[in-house]
C-alpha cells in the first residue's frame, strides 16, 4: 500500500526554522510531483509548494515565498520543506501529496496524515 509519512513537525518560536520530510513507501513517487499544504481549524487547506518531479521546477504560495523551500531526493523517496522566519499565521497542520501531474490545487492523488506546526510569537 503506497503511503506518504510527514515528520518535522513542532513548536518553534518566531524567527526560527523547521524542516519537514515526506517519506513514500509501498510504491516509488519518482515520476510524481510533490506538494506541500497546510490547513488550521475552520479554513480550507490552503497550497504552500510544489516540485516536479526532477525538481527542476518549483512554485510558491505568495505567502511563503522568500521564506520556504521545497527540495526532493528522489534516490530516498523523500521530499522536503525548509520553513525560515516563521511566523504564528504559519501555524497549521501540514500535509505533503503527490500526484503524477505538477499543480497547485488541492486534487493531489495521494496525501499523508499530516504534522502539527506550531509557531509561538
Amino acid at each position: 500500500q503506497v503511503q506518504l509519512a510527514e515528520s518535522g513537525g513542532g513548536l518553534v518560536q518566531a524567527g526560527g526554522s523547521l524542516r519537514l520530510s515526506c517519506a513514500a513507501s509501498g510504491g516509488t513517487f519518482r515520476n510524481y510531483a510533490k506538494g506541500w499544504f497546510r490547513q488550521t481549524p475552520g479554513k480550507e487547506r490552503e497550497f504552500v509548494a510544489v516540485i516536479s518531479w526532477s525538481g527542476g521546477s518549483t512554485y510558491y504560495a505568495d505567502s511563503v515565498k522568500g521564506r520556504f523551500t521545497i527540495s526532493r531526493d528522489n534516490a530516498k523517496n523523500t521530499a522536503y520543506l525548509q520553513m525560515n522566519s516563521l511566523k504564528p499565521e504559519d501555524t497549521a497542520v501540514y500535509y505533503c501529496a503527490a500526484d503524477p501531474s505538477y499543480r497547485t490545487s488541492t486534487t493531489f492523488r495521494y496525501w499523508g496524515q499530516g504534522t502539527q506546526v506550531t509557531v509561538s510569537s
